[in-house]
């Protein structure tokens, strides 16, 4: 009772294989299989970077849409860029996905 209460609540556990109230152990092989099937769909679903650091870029969406800023770091695993813009007159860093920024 409390351990199989202590599992299904654990962060992450979003469910068994085999029935509501009887799981089954999966093989190792079952389990390396299933990984494996979800790093290549993570692999296909990753971002292809347009941009290039010292671009200019216009941000589309977010607190900062409408003003330009220059690409200072691109992170291509998180899908990310470092944009520089102009707040109160001073270049500052912000941190904008992909699909925030625009060709300026």
């Amino acid at each position: 009772g409390r351990t199989w209460y202590f599992i299904r609540e654990t962060t992450g556990v979003i469910g068994f294989a085999g029935t509501k109230d009887k799981p089954i152990p999966m093989r190792k092989a079952e389990v390396d299989n299933m990984l494996a099937q979800m790093r290549e769909r993570e692999e296909k679903v990753k971002p292809k970077v347009s941009f290039e650091v010292g671009e200019t870029v216009k941000v589309a969406d977010g607190p900062f849409q409408n003003q330009n800023g220059i690409v200072e770091e691109i992170d291509p695993d998180r899908g990310k860029l470092r944009v520089s813009v102009t707040i109160f007159g001073r270049a500052t860093p912000v941190e904008l996905e992909y699909w925030q920024v625009e060709r300026g």
